[in-house]
């Protein structure tokens, strides 16, 4: 237990469109005056050296940020993303950290808008709590995040997203998304929640679908890219994201944008991609 580290995962295709789409939800968000709330509920260490033993071990951010690093021609929208790395590059003449989802919040949050990052993993915290030391609108807190959707929703602004993104490492993890967002629905029923899943087996990932698929809670999006068919063998085939309440536009933007990813980020023709409703409003 506690063993995921996600620096050695840093950049990859997953990454790639999990903040992607994290970007364009606090986007829309960010289009009324009226400050919200981001809850991080896994916020790992936020921060990541793609040239620490970690990422170089694995090089996956080799086929994610760095496929399109050098890009010329891309939709504005993972224009706006691979800026936003580039410009915690120091201007991006190389690519040599890349920003999990808690930094990726940070820069884009306003000041009428604040955001709690939550992390229980015993080395990770620290080097989590000194990377957002400087930010007045960020608190960490070593804690379950699971917990904290109990504790902190509703939350004062009545606006906000809620980020869930375990590491899976517990196949129980599965359900308690599903809980989650059961719960969290439940205390703030007008909040946006994105669940990251990973596809190793496909069979578990179905198991996140249908159990909020028997909520009974509508307007829920399925956001998938796959670099190559599913498999019973080892290894990530396939990541998503399931937004519950999604900004109107989130649909059409992932619809223009995964094209481009798949062919990008999957040259050798293998990807896939799909959006699709699991429950209409």
């Amino acid at each position: 237990m506690l063993s995921y580290r996600h620096s050695f995962h840093a950049g990859n295709f997953a990454d790639v469109l999990k903040h992607i789409v994290q970007m364009l939800i606090i986007e829309s968000l960010q289009q009324k005056d009226k400050g919200f709330y981001y809850l991080d509920t896994h916020a790992g260490v936020g921060h990541y050296r793609l040239f620490g033993n970690e990422a170089e071990k694995t090089g996956e951010y080799k086929e994610g940020i760095g496929r399109l690093w050098d890009q010329t021609e891309m939709p504005e929208e993972v224009a706006r993303y691979v800026a936003l790395i580039k410009k915690l590059n120091y201007g991006g003449k190389s690519l040599r950290y890349y920003a999990g989802s808690p930094l990726i919040a940070a820069h884009l949050l306003r000041p009428q808008d604040r955001a709690l990052l939550t992390e229980l993993h015993p080395a990770d915290f620290p080097l989590l709590r000194n990377n957002f030391k400087e930010f007045d609108n960020v608190t960490t807190k070593r804690d379950n995040g699971f917990q904290q959707i109990k504790a902190t929703l509703p939350p004062k602004e009545r606006r906000g997203l809620i980020l869930i993104d375990p590491p899976y490492e517990l196949k129980e993890d599965y359900d308690l998304v599903v809980k989650a967002i059961e719960e969290g629905v439940k205390r703030f029923a007008t909040g946006i929640y994105a669940i990251w899943y990973p596809v190793v087996l496909r069979q578990q990932a179905k198991r996140i679908v249908k159990g909020l698929e028997n909520t009974g809670i509508r307007k829920i999006l399925q956001i998938e890219m796959a670099v190559r068919p599913d498999s019973d063998q080892r290894g990530m085939t396939a990541s998503g994201m399931i937004v519950v309440n999604p900004p109107w536009q989130l649909e059409a933007q992932m619809k223009k944008i995964l094209p481009y990813l798949t062919k990008t980020l999957v040259p050798e023709g293998t990807g896939s991609w799909k959006v699709e409703w699991i429950t209409p409003e």
